[in-house]
């Protein structure tokens, strides 16, 4: 969808028309207005930022301020048909304990996240030794919120490891897509459709 960042886009292209939809860590609430405006459904968010949740609230967006990490709990079982965590599973304490929890709340989970192990970033560390400052991770690494840092290849070995089906997958380098064969070395992020 125009306007959106490219993870974004893709995740919008494949929610079914006229779902309930919970967006953790829906940043400034771009994707639950382009779900509710073009896609007809219900959205609603979790976000831990203040003034991303003033944001949202005063485009008429249903957000509450929250943390992945503690405040999933409080959701019931199947309460949605699509959990979203965009750009966000790196930047939890836990973030095995918060795909569970997707995976409870929604009956399906979309994760997109930067992937560590992209070949400027590789590149990066062989050539010039330091943490990469990259399009897809822009700030210095005492600056980041990033704290699990993970290439595809980790995801994929947590999902198996929990007995996690894979929908789907995009992988993407800007707004190119990928091939899933090199994603682990050519795809800047990764997006996968998750279900139990």
């Amino acid at each position: 969808m125009i306007g959106l960042r490219p993870d974004l886009a893709v995740i919008a292209q494949h929610v079914a028309p006229g779902s309930k939809v919970l967006d953790v860590g829906c940043g400034d609430g771009a994707l639950m207005l382009a779900l509710r405006d073009k896609r007809g459904c219900d959205a609603r968010g979790l976000e831990i930022d203040p003034a991303n949740v003033a944001e949202c609230v005063a485009a008429g967006l249903s957000v509450i301020q929250g943390d992945a990490d503690t405040d999933l709990a409080f959701y019931p079982d199947g309460a949605v048909d699509y959990a979203i965590l965009s750009q966000t599973l790196q930047t939890t304490m836990r973030p095995r304990l918060v795909l569970d929890e997707l995976l409870r709340i929604g009956l399906k989970a979309f994760v997109s996240f930067p992937n560590f192990a992209h070949w400027r970033v590789r590149l990066s560390l062989l050539w010039g030794g330091r943490m990469p400052v990259t399009r897809q991770l822009p700030v210095a690494w005492y600056e980041t919120p990033n704290i699990h840092f993970s290439s595809i290849d980790d995801f994929r070995a947590l999902v198996r490891e929990m007995d996690v089906k894979v929908e789907d997958a995009w992988f993407l380098s800007g707004n190119q897509r990928r091939s899933a064969a090199a994603a682990n070395l050519r795809a800047e992020h990764a997006i996968f459709l998750l279900s139990k």
